[in-house]
């Protein structure tokens, strides 16, 4: 996230921040910047123009949705599962290999990665791609045992 952001604009602490928000539902109001900006962790005079600022960067790189509202252009949002975006961008190359394979690796330990969007190379499979190996695959066969013969005699 904060690669793509460019050097210079973190903007993790600040998902972080709308993410322990949400509850059910994808949707905030934004209806206190000053707090949220603190969580964030800005601080002085400087600390809401830099979280709308980190706001905005997180709308253009898809993170988010803003929405209009009472409190102006920052008023609402609509925050995405990241792990989507991040393939989404991986796919256009604005993600280095080695943070994809990192965050691969650890989505999977905390099991929260769907293996069935990687192929077997460790490389996320693109829907086109993945239609056409879902039409070639063949049902796994597993070896039949031979069932135990009890000897009398």
């Amino acid at each position: 996230m904060d690669e793509m952001s460019g050097k210079g604009y973190p903007v993790s602490r600040t998902y972080l921040e709308l993410w322990s928000r949400l509850r059910e539902e994808q949707f905030l109001t934004l209806n206190r910047p000053e707090e949220m900006a603190f969580h964030a962790g800005f601080e002085g005079q400087r600390a809401l123009r830099t979280w709308k600022d980190r706001m905005l960067r997180l709308g253009e790189l898809g993170f988010i949705s803003l929405k209009d509202g009472p409190l102006g252009p920052i008023s609402y949002a609509v925050v995405y599962n990241p792990y989507y975006v991040i393939k989404r961008a991986q796919l256009e190359g604005k993600v280095s290999e080695r943070k994809w394979q990192a965050l691969i690796i650890r989505a999977n330990e905390l099991s929260i990665f769907d293996p069935d969007d990687v192929g077997d190379d460790g490389k996320l499979i693109p829907k086109e791609e993945e239609q056409k190996s879902t039409a070639q695959k063949k049902p796994l066969k597993r070896p039949v045992k031979a069932k135990p013969t009890s000897k009398s005699g």
